[in-house]
């Protein structure tokens, strides 16, 4: 919807820094490291409750869990995946992770803002990209400049069990993706003039 109506792709993120603000959060609980030296980048999408395993965190990519057996990691990725409906279900779906859900929003304001600053600044988020294929639309570290996103990272190395649960992961983002641009081809923002019958020419002009 806000790139038809103009917006640049670069500059439309969707969040998904508490995935990350968690993966750090219970890998830090079970190892007891410092969580300051940790940073887990969680790729796919997002911890929904409907969709959580379409976020994939990469502990492989964190020296941290170096030492963690199969058995843990697996148990770490389960955590992070469902942590929406753990709180959902304490709450007795009354609420939500607010506070933690406030600090990823400060966090990844910080980011956005330190890049438009010209410190340029990494954090995971859901932007369009060719990072993935098969997907218009990703979630992966990405680089904050003065101009939005200059640069969306790939993936990089990762374990054959990550690479089955990103596999998973592709299948429910493609529907979600479809069935958002269904969604966006047939809305329009308030007060955005209906171009549908326009000439590419004149929407741009």
């Amino acid at each position: 919807l806000y790139e038809r109506a103009g917006l640049e792709p670069q500059k439309i993120c969707g969040i998904t820094t508490l995935d990350v603000v968690r993966s750090n959060k219970f890998l830090h609980d079970l190892t007891g490291q410092q969580i300051e030296s940790m940073s887990v980048p969680v790729v796919g999408g997002y911890t929904g409750v409907q969709s959580g395993p379409s976020a994939v965190p990469l502990f492989s990519q964190c020296p941290s869990a170096a030492k963690l057996d199969e058995d843990q990691l697996k148990k770490l990725i389960e955590s992070v995946q469902e942590a929406n409906k753990a709180v959902t279900d304490a709450k007795k779906g009354k609420g939500a992770a607010v506070l933690s859900m406030a600090y990823a929003g400060a966090r990844f304001g910080q980011a956005v803002l330190a890049g438009l600053s010209g410190v340029r600044t990494t954090e995971c988020c859901f932007v369009k990209s060719d990072v993935q294929e098969g997907l218009d639309y990703f979630a992966s570290k990405v680089t904050f400049g003065p101009d939005g996103v200059e640069q969306v990272h790939p993936v990089g190395k990762i374990t054959p069990f990550e690479a089955t649960l990103l596999n998973d992961a592709v299948k429910i983002l493609k529907q979600e993706i479809d069935d958002g641009l269904k969604y966006a081809n047939e809305s329009k923002l308030g007060g955005q003039s209906d171009t549908s019958n326009e000439s590419p020419a004149k929407v741009m002009a």
